[in-house]
């Protein structure tokens, strides 16, 4: 993606299900559990960097002894510096006993991240500033070890203002309103019930308070607390939770929308947001990595019991596919070939946006998260490279003579590194004008490879969202190599609407693909229908979620895919552009046979898979027409 945009957080929880010491001695470390979070949280790097923070929980604790550890840090290296606190603490403490780094009892009581349970988080803010007070783990703390609650995770909820109320219906009084806040309060306060009714049935078969402390932490039951928990929760989401005593859960939403997935050996429980990661950080094939079903919560209890329980009804699985173009890492055994397979299908589009000229056509991508599809395209480049050789050697025929081959075996696709992001360059300058020329140097060209006046330049981006990268820098830059014309392809469809599940994309009037269609709407006389769709969707505000209706859908109905990317080619090319400028887009047709298994699409249809989305892009609307620079949600 040649733009910005904040998107997916991450998570890792990593579970030892053998003694301490078993580690020291079969890896030769103290620190094996705290390492293998540390490699997963490094490997999803790709995940959020805007912070960081670690929570590690200590069983069995000595009385008065400290057992919940957290640390986290929203500086500009966020995962080193969590980890270096916590390994320099570890450190700094056998100083002067160095044996005491293979006396593992001493180091749990003596060290913070010296224990069984751990759990990590990444984070990109996608909502509120990104101070300390932001970033995961939260814990919700409380004298009673099994009331206690430490919960990370990467989602984002529709419905926040619901569930704030329903939180006062319980009793409760939150001091915030954020859905992260909202969703500790909510799993704490079933939490407590459960408490509560184990404390009462133990009590009443005489047994002490002491005894009562250890039966719960062997009977609660942290299935029924997830279902009571998520019953009213309109979201897409991959939960992390630990209990104070032990237990510890992932519960992933029931469309399956963020992804979560989990490995199990006699050693260790691991969950991460992404298969790759798990692979790496635990040396294992990825068919033995699993993906944790839609609606499902994989639990692990205090006594080591693994299991996987149905939370929620599953829905129709509409897992994100904006996920598999973009934010997972393309290291995937899967995702790489979805993303190549992308562009190969788009070849077809961007030939005959050349005029099928290979000849007089340099292909070339932007920006290295492109890369992967590139390659997919380049492939699909030399099949039909490949079918004009053979048709012409059979229309020679016997006549074929050695120079002549040598001109029909020449054909080939022109690829090429034409831009390279210059990493080095900062563009804090406040003055617009300035400003934007640098801007319009981020990227260094590579001269001599496109013949001026001449040649075609065709460049593959991931995803186009706002069009204002490609206008004042990209294009600028492309357009100085002298190219007849400039096509720039998307192995993504249009971005037409925002999403509300955990990607940063939330406003309308940031979306090139709809300020190209209102352009539009004017320019035909049917602006109209604008205030019309306005009239619809405030006329709707007060409903519940479950009878919305997604009206901003009328809004495209007029026109279609290539006359909005047409409108779009025009507003993206700057005034003093001497090259014709075309922009293709991935179908949506295409996009599915690429990635059959994440058909979550909301953002290029607004078919939204949880009620909220319906209401979430109206308010979007609202906000556009009313002129109000905010999140709708």
């Amino acid at each position: 993606m040649s733009e910005q945009i904040k998107h997916e957080c991450g998570i890792a929880m990593v579970r030892l299900l053998k003694p301490l010491e078993y580690y020291l001695n079969r890896y030769g470390t103290s620190t094996w559990g705290l390492n293998k979070l540390h490699l997963l949280m490094e490997k999803q790097h790709n995940r959020g960097q805007d912070g960081a923070g670690i929570a590690c929980i200590k069983f069995d604790p000595k009385p008065g002894s400290k057992y919940i550890n957290r640390h986290r840090s929203n500086s500009n290296t966020p995962i080193a510096d969590v980890f270096k606190w916590a390994y320099e603490e570890i450190r700094d403490s056998v100083n002067d006993h160095p044996e005491r780094l293979r006396d593992l009892q001493w180091l749990k009581y003596n060290t913070g991240f010296s224990g069984e349970l751990f759990l990590g988080h990444l984070r990109y803010g996608t909502f509120g500033k990104n101070n300390i007070q932001n970033l995961h783990p939260v814990i919700r703390a409380n004298n009673w070890m099994t009331r206690n609650l430490v919960l990370a995770g990467n989602f984002n909820m529709t419905n926040v203002d619901e569930l704030f109320n329903r939180l006062l219906d319980l009793g409760q009084y939150p001091v915030e309103t954020s859905d992260t806040i909202t969703i500790l309060e909510k799993i704490g306060h079933f939490l407590d019930e459960e408490n509560e009714r184990l404390y009462a049935r133990y009590k009443a078969e005489g047994y002490s308070k002491k005894e009562i402390t250890s039966k719960i932490a062997r009977a609660l039951d942290v299935a029924e607390i997830l279902k009571r928990s998520a019953c009213n929760w309109d979201g897409g989401y991959a939960i992390a939770g630990l209990f104070g005593h032990g237990d510890a859960f992932v519960l992933r939403d029931p469309s399956g929308i963020r992804p979560a997935f989990y490995y199990q050996d006699e050693d260790v429980v691991v969950a991460a947001s992404e298969r790759p990661v798990i692979q790496t950080a635990l040396n294992v094939h990825h068919s033995q990595v699993k993906e944790l079903l839609p609606g499902q919560a994989l639990i692990v209890e205090k006594d080591g019991k693994v299991s996987l329980t149905s939370i929620l009804e599953p829905e129709k699985k509409l897992a994100c596919s904006f996920e598999r173009i973009y934010f997972s890492r393309g290291t995937d055994v899967d995702i790489y070939q979805e993303r190549k397979r992308l562009g190969k299908v788009l070849t077809p589009a961007i030939l005959r946006a050349v005029n099928h000229d290979l000849k007089n056509t340099v292909f070339s991508y932007i920006p290295n998260t492109a890369a992967v599809a590139y390659y997919g395209m380049v492939e699909e480049l030399g099949i039909f490279c490949d079918t004009i050789k053979k048709d012409l050697i059979l229309k020679e025929g016997p006549g074929l003579t050695p120079a002549k081959m040598d001109e029909i075996f020449s054909l080939r696709p022109r690829v090429e590194k034409v831009a390279v992001k210059d990493i080095k360059l900062r563009t804090f300058i406040t003055q617009d004008n300035a400003r934007d020329d640098l801007v319009a140097h981020v990227y260094d060209v590579t001269y001599g490879i496109v013949n001026a006046g001449t040649d075609n330049l065709v460049v593959l981006d991931d995803s186009i969202v706002r069009g204002t990268t490609l206008k004042k820098s990209i294009i600028r830059i492309l357009d100085r190599l002298g190219p007849k014309k400039i096509v720039i392809a998307s192995s993504a469809p249009q971005i037409r609407y925002p999403d509300c599940y955990g990607i940063d994309m939330t406003k309308l009037g940031d979306f090139i693909a709809f300020i190209a269609t209102i352009e539009l709407l004017k320019e035909h006389k049917m602006a109209g229908i604008i205030n019309e769709v306005y009239l619809k969707c405030k006329a709707q505000e007060k409903l519940p979620k479950e009878e919305v209706v997604n009206h901003v859908k009328e809004i495209y109905k007029p026109f279609t895919a290539e006359q909005i990317s047409a409108k779009i080619s025009q507003l993206v090319t700057p005034a003093d552009c001497r090259a014709e400028v075309q922009v293709v887009y991935q179908t949506i047709e295409d996009l599915h046979e690429a990635i059959p298994n994440h058909t979550g699409d909301w953002y290029f249809t607004g078919n939204y898979p949880t009620p909220g989305g319906n209401k979430v892009v109206n308010r979007s609307f609202i906000n556009y027409i009313e002129g109000r620079n905010e999140r709708a949600y």
